[in-house]
């Protein structure tokens, strides 16, 4: 008797998800609750356990988007192999012996070669999931030259996505006798090439998302500047105190998050948000921070950022942002923000208009900190500046509102005193 496995429901807002990769091959042995394959839904990527033990029996593919409820596979009664071959136990029935067998080697040849950059040596030394093969390729990554930490040795997707800083130096050799390889094997100058990509569940909802912004929104943005030298004689003289103390180092993020919650406090429509002909006002801020992930730009939230000292925050932040690297946030942490702050500086952006994140009324963007001649005191000086940017939603935050709480951001990180002081 086989049993069906679905997409389970994942969040009242999701209504289909894409296979990201199988974590196991057909006809292998699963054991109950062994998480067998990868999800991505436009907010995360969480794992489906098998729900029964026996042989895994696979129907959708890698790359298929599937609604809430399709079925995903099977798993069909069988006991687990004896030693280490992928046989079933000699209990099982010669029956679902002669059916096991030959569907895990029929299907098992095809996608070696597909995912073996040709070489039978290469799938011999590390098997690769057609997702992590496929990124490989992309990026001129030997396969062999990757020690998987799936199963067996085999190369997951997660592997081949860290294997990012491994190609700069393992072509960079070969680069070399370029001109000795050009007469043998000579490259026309006019060769155009293009390749074609399926669009990400989550790139395709941040698309929708940023649209709809733009288009049922009145945002706009208001900018001004930061000189950050007190905080940066602020870092310089408590951060190894600080890191040695908390165990985290001193960053700007936790400063501009404490500015902010401090901000809003008195300009509360700025942390407000529209539910269709209300205006929803915050007590609290939950302070969503953008953070650049593998697969995309993620929100996590930092929960109650207002009643947080600056040790708190950073670790939240270092946690939420490790997560995102790992493609391990859930749902609920990246749910619910009533204000967001982006740091584009991080990239080298000197000024921007941040896009809100809907449903939230505004959103604060860092930039780079440049030496630039300022005045003070009526004498020119040289100060690390920062421009930062706030948009905002002028349905519900008036000019007045959208400026004084810049300029309130603005007096509390040029005096962090401020902020221990709450003054």
């Amino acid at each position: 008797m086989s049993l069906e496995i679905k997409v389970p429901s994942v969040g009242e807002s999701i209504t289909e998800v894409t296979l990201a990769q199988w974590l196991k091959q057909d006809g292998d042995y699963v054991e109950m609750d062994e998480n067998i394959a990868e999800l991505e839904s436009d907010k995360a990527t969480f794992e489906l356990p098998a729900e029964k033990a026996g042989i895994l029996r696979i129907i959708a593919q890698e790359g298929d988007t599937l609604e809430i409820g399709a079925v995903v596979c099977t798993i069909e009664d069988g006991d687990a192999p004896a030693g280490s071959g992928d046989a079933p136990a000699k209990e099982e029935a010669p029956a679902a012996k002669e059916e096991a067998k030959p569907a895990a080697k029929e299907e098992a040849k095809p996608a070696a070669k597909e995912e073996a950059d040709e070489s039978p040596e290469t799938y011999a030394a590390g098997t690769a999931s057609p997702a992590a093969a496929k990124i490989l390729r992309e990026k001129g990554i030997d396969p062999s030259t990757i020690k998987g930490t799936g199963k067996d040795g085999r190369i997951t997707k997660e592997d081949a996505e860290k294997a990012q800083s491994a190609p700069a130096k393992s072509e960079a050799k070969p680069a070399a006798p370029a001109a000795a390889i050009t007469p043998t094997a000579p490259v026309s100058k006019g060769e155009r090439v293009e390749r074609r990509e399926k669009m990400s569940s989550l790139r395709k909802t941040i698309a929708k998302r940023l649209v709809a912004v733009k288009n049922e929104t009145a945002m706009l943005t208001t900018f001004n500047e930061v000189n950050m030298q007190p905080i940066m004689d602020l870092r310089a003289k408590y951060k190894d105190i600080f890191k040695e103390k908390h165990g985290i180092g001193l960053g700007f993020m936790s400063f501009f998050t404490k500015a902010v919650t401090t901000a809003l406090k008195e300009w509360p429509a700025v942390n407000a948000r529209i539910d269709e002909n209300e205006i929803v006002y915050s007590d609290f801020a939950d302070v969503s921070i953008a953070v650049s992930a593998p697969k995309g730009l993620v929100v996590p939230v930092i929960r109650n950022a207002d009643s947080m000292s600056l040790y708190e925050i950073e670790k939240a932040i270092a946690e939420l942002a490790g997560k995102a690297r790992d493609n391990k946030l859930t749902i609920e942490e990246m749910t619910g923000g009533t204000f967001t702050i982006t740091n584009g500086g991080v990239f080298g952006s000197m000024m921007s208009t941040p896009i809100i994140n809907a449903p939230q009324s505004a959103i604060l963007g860092m930039h780079n900190i440049i030496q630039r001649p300022v005045a003070e005191n009526g004498q020119v000086v040289i100060r690390p500046m920062m421009y930062i940017a706030l948009s905002y939603d002028h349905r519900i935050i008036d000019g007045r509102e959208s400026v004084s709480f810049l300029v309130r951001v603005k007096q509390l990180l040029e005096d962090p005193a401020r902020l221990l002081l709450e003054v």
